[in-house]
């Protein structure tokens, strides 16, 4: 049974604290069921795999089409991790830490003749401070943006809400036992729930998403069996607002397009969730043990996420960029 995350012991006096980072981009993948059966390769790959050093990796991509299916003109990815010292901004306020950052660039992206957009811009930025105990990060998604999103020819009037997940939580909590961004998470699910007109299926899930949320808070406050945190992830979206799309039969639900005879489509995508640290790196406790490996906390943002129906069936995701890392002790 899985079990609450633990906080962390408090290190040996004079422990020299360091981060391991990690984050990833990439500008498309997925996988085709029809009119053929082909994965569809992660174009743009970078990543920085649980490293100590401050690190810059990018790759730009010409070009490209899958079978005439799916294609842009161009893309970019990068990601950064880098350590700041001494940073302050205007106010006063302490900015030096570890910083991550991982960016995804497509541009003139066309699926099907049907979703296209000019540019899309995917950017994900996590900020752990050098002070214990600094194990959850600060996170924003400036930058972020879709440029001309169109549906059929037709624009799409998005508004996206960018510090959606809020300030570091306080006392050093994962943002999955923080009962703000639960209540925010929780507020986005039932406003899709009570949404007109809404297929009795997603009703259903929408409405276990919103109990999963309750459990967490319980969880949380540790009012639940099995510790105060029991999952890993939840998805919820930057998406504040998307108006109206002129196209017969076309409704919007939250973050998502239903498209007929093309399929769905979710817009700006998060998945926010705790995972076990890795790399062998375990803590000295003041008692001189060695403390178990304990969690990083992570954020995944799919610009496009798209179940693709009807001629052109199967899964894809456009501009997808990742982030976390892991500060000891």
């Amino acid at each position: 049974m899985a079990t609450m995350t633990k906080p962390m012991p408090e290190p040996v006096s004079g422990t020299k604290r360091y981060h391991v980072f990690h984050a990833g981009a990439h500008i498309l993948s997925g996988d085709l069921e029809h009119p053929i059966k082909q994965p569809i390769e992660h174009y743009g790959n970078v990543v920085i795999e649980k490293t100590r050093r401050e690190s810059l990796f990018s790759e730009s991509v010409g070009e490209t089409s899958v079978e005439g299916l799916i294609s842009f003109k161009a893309g970019h990815t990068r990601v950064i991790g880098s350590q700041l010292r001494n940073k302050k901004d205007i106010w006063g306020n302490d900015h030096s830490g570890w910083v991550t950052q991982s960016t995804s660039v497509i541009e003139g992206f066309n699926v099907g003749d049907v979703i296209t957009a000019d540019r899309v811009v995917a950017q994900v930025s996590t900020e752990h401070p050098l002070t214990y105990p600094g194990h959850v990060p600060k996170v924003t998604f400036l930058g972020t943006r879709f440029e001309n999103l169109r549906v059929a020819g037709y624009p799409v009037q998005l508004e996206l809400n960018l510090g959606f997940c809020g300030n570091r939580p306080e006392g050093d909590r994962p943002y999955l036992e923080d009962s703000g961004f639960l209540d925010r998470v929780q507020g986005q699910l039932k406003s899709i729930a009570a949404a007109k007109d809404l297929p009795e299926a997603l009703e259903k899930q929408y409405d276990a998403k919103i109990a999963y949320i309750d459990d967490l808070k319980k969880r949380a406050n540790g009012g639940a069996n099995g510790g105060r945190n029991g999952y890993s992830k939840l998805q919820c979206s930057l998406v504040k607002s998307i108006g109206p799309i002129p196209i017969p039969g076309v409704r919007v639900f939250g973050n998502m397009i239903f498209i007929p005879d093309f399929g769905t489509v979710s817009v700006a995508e998060v998945e926010v969730g705790i995972e076990a640290a890795e790399g062998g790196f375990a803590e000295e406790t003041r008692d001189g043990a060695s403390s178990e490996l304990s969690y990083s906390n992570y954020f995944t943002l799919h610009m496009l996420n798209m179940r693709l129906g009807c001629p052109l069936a199967g899964t894809t995701q456009a501009g997808t960029v990742t982030a976390n890392g892991k500060t000891n002790p």
